[in-house]
């Protein structure tokens, strides 16, 4: 399969989901700032979805899902911390497997750990995350699982901005990645529920061609 791709079943229906609940958000009169100083017109914080049973389950039966669908050898799902931790919980659970989660760096104290939880070498894990941007911190995960001995045959998350930075480096990994749903389906549905107007589309959809330099 290409590197990325989009589980076009749940691309309109989780959208319109995060949506509902405002773990997606929109604003173009005053744009969010991100953690790397970068403008933007859209939010996504997709850890709300966790407080909504109905939306949380769905979900998580979806990752389960495309996780069987693309990676059908799959014997450990890990989670991204720190988003990507109860999703990959509860899809391990849901699925039977065994969990392990992934530091963002190795522990200050104790073992040390970068990687809790028992895993053996050579295993075939799927990671999970619940948003992709640049897929930096994601792949760095992908990375630190590869080093203890692991065989990482790819990776699920609930949302992308599809970035063409993310498919570039997704691709120089080569690690497949499969996301429940994704910036352009999200428009549609902004569009369709009224979040947004033909006009403000236009200038949201301007962000993603250069978001470091949008204005």
């Amino acid at each position: 399969m290409s590197t990325i791709k989009i589980h076009e079943a749940t691309a309109g229906p989780v959208a319109s989901r995060l949506l509902k609940i405002g773990a997606i958000r929109l604003n173009y009169k005053q744009p969010f700032t991100w953690s790397s100083g970068w403008k933007s017109p859209i939010y996504c914080d997709n850890r709300l979805a966790l407080s909504y049973p109905e939306i949380r389950t769905y979900i998580k039966e979806n990752l389960a899902q495309v996780i069987r669908q693309n990676f059908p050898q799959v014997a450990y799902i890990a989670g991204v911390a720190t988003a990507g931790i109860p999703q990959g919980a509860l899809v391990a659970d849901f699925l039977g497997l065994p969990f392990v989660y992934v530091r963002p760096k190795p522990k200050e104290h104790g073992m040390g750990n970068l990687i809790e939880g028992k895993i053996e070498s050579g295993a075939k894990v799927v990671l999970i995350e619940d948003l992709i941007s640049t897929g930096g911190s994601s792949l760095k995960a992908a990375h630190a699982m590869q080093e203890s001995g692991c065989n990482v045959i790819g990776m699920a998350a609930i949302f992308t901005y599809g970035f063409e930075t993310a498919t570039k480096n997704f691709a120089d990994a080569n690690i497949p990645l499969v996301c429940l749903s994704d910036f352009t389906h999200m428009l549609k549905e902004a569009i369709d529920q009224k979040y947004l107007d033909a006009d403000q589309l236009i200038y949201v959809k301007s962000w993603r061609l250069d978001p470091a330099n949008w204005k």
